[in-house]
């Protein structure tokens, strides 16, 4: 009976995690017996039908299956408020064989010193370290991860994608009045490296961490006013003045949701394998050297009826040096959940990034969902995303639209 029971809270906690939206609860301050694992996975997916236009050649699309994604999962408790995660790509658009996103460690009691004191602190504080997600923006909460598509309403996940992996230190504060209040400190890279060396010049760059570390916060309300309204507000800041390869906006190795979209044949040159172009139907600032980047975000549901909107500038230089150049990012995203149980939804998201040299790439994204379960769920989409003043794809009307049917499991 107390195995059951232990495996009943596991899979309860599982389905917590996979239907929440933002930053995961506190763990339950419960009496700790033994070590506890959970383990679980992701699988997704894809039919595309999509269309490709520019005035230079294109690779051609087909109509078909995309490559089927999964992810391994295992959270494990180790002491009272004390939890480890680790997630591992099975399949993905870039990796056929499987590799480690990245594993950290969440304190949200600190039981070795034994101190009721230091437990009334942790009440209101979290701490997580290791390889993992930064917590800069909120957007990140909504995406696609690989295999993991259950947060995300629609297919696509934002056009400028700030996401990544790497090394960092967070310590996080919140309240009953809904403020939170992060702080968090990383060193900026996907990759870390103890040397770098330039091919052309013959040169090896030692990479010393103290000069390239990031600093990143966030501050916000987050309030559940009643039981049909709730409403979320939060400003986000990341700054890395200087690093050999920062990677906020670079750091999504799984690759796009839209497979070879916008590829010139000149680019393929032959070679037509998806995890090539893991950049397609996205747009990188490419601020691999510097980067100051600010996002707000705000979050109301009110019944069924949910909305969440983006406003972004991102500011920096590109690892091969230059004048410092700045990107524009707004988004806005409606989504009406009804039936019984919520399962079925239709939404609507409109995203555009543009640049300070008249570069802009807009979408529109129509949605409609079935929540069959909340570890399973189906949506087909309409895109239609257009590029503007990009040279490569000449001076005419240059995009992709069309279908895309997604259909996902997470437990």
């Amino acid at each position: 009976m107390k195995r059951q029971s232990i495996l009943l809270g596991l899979l309860l906690y599982a389905g917590a995690v996979f239907g929440q939206q933002f930053e995961q609860p506190q763990i339950d301050n419960e009496p700790f017996e033994k070590v506890k694992v959970h383990v679980g996975a992701d699988f997704a997916m894809q039919f595309q039908a999509l269309d490709n236009t520019a005035d230079s050649t294109l690779v051609p699309l087909g109509t078909n299956l995309n490559l089927p994604s999964a992810n391994l999962n295992l959270d494990a408790f180790l002491a009272r408020g004390i939890e480890v995660h680790l997630r591992t790509y099975l399949s993905s658009k870039h990796h056929t064989d499987t590799w480690v996103k990245g594993g950290y460690l969440i304190m949200d009691q600190l039981p070795f010193f034994n101190s009721s004191a230091v437990d009334n602190i942790m009440n209101y504080l979290t701490l997580k370290v290791g390889v993992m997600e930064l917590n800069y923006g909120d957007e990140h909460f909504r995406r696609s991860d690989n295999a993991e598509v259950m947060n995300n309403a629609f297919v696509g996940n934002y056009i400028m994608d700030a996401f990544t992996t790497a090394p960092g230190l967070e310590i996080m504060f919140r309240n009953p009045s809904g403020l939170l209040l992060m702080g968090g400190l990383t060193t900026g890279s996907l990759r870390p490296d103890l040397v770098t060396y330039n091919k052309y010049s013959g040169d090896y760059t030692p990479i010393n961490v103290g000069e390239e570390l990031a600093v990143y916060g966030k501050f916000g309300i987050d309030k559940q006013v009643n039981d049909d309204f709730r409403i979320r507000a939060t400003v986000s800041g990341y700054h890395n003045k200087q690093n050999h390869f920062g990677s906020l906006y670079e750091g999504d190795r799984a690759g796009s949701r839209f497979y070879m979209v916008m590829v010139p044949q000149s680019e393929a040159n032959g070679d037509v394998t998806p995890g090539d172009y893991r950049a397609s139907g996205r747009w990188s600032p490419g601020f691999t050297n510097k980067d100051n980047s600010v996002m707000l975000n705000l979050f109301t549901r009110f019944h069924g009826l949910e909305f969440f909107g983006t406003l972004e500038q991102a500011k920096g230089t590109p690892a091969f040096g230059g004048d410092d150049f700045k990107y524009n990012q707004y988004a806005a995203e409606a989504l009406y959940h009804f039936g019984g149980d919520d399962q079925f939804y239709g939404g609507l998201q409109y995203n555009k990034v543009k640049n300070d040299k008249d570069m802009s790439v807009d979408r529109i994204q129509v949605a409609a969902g079935w929540d069959m379960t909340k570890n399973i769920v189906a949506k087909l989409e309409y895109v239609n995303q257009n590029y503007n003043g990009f040279s490569e794809y000449g001076s005419g009307d240059a995009g992709f639209k069309g279908m895309m049917f997604e259909a996902g499991i997470s437990f």
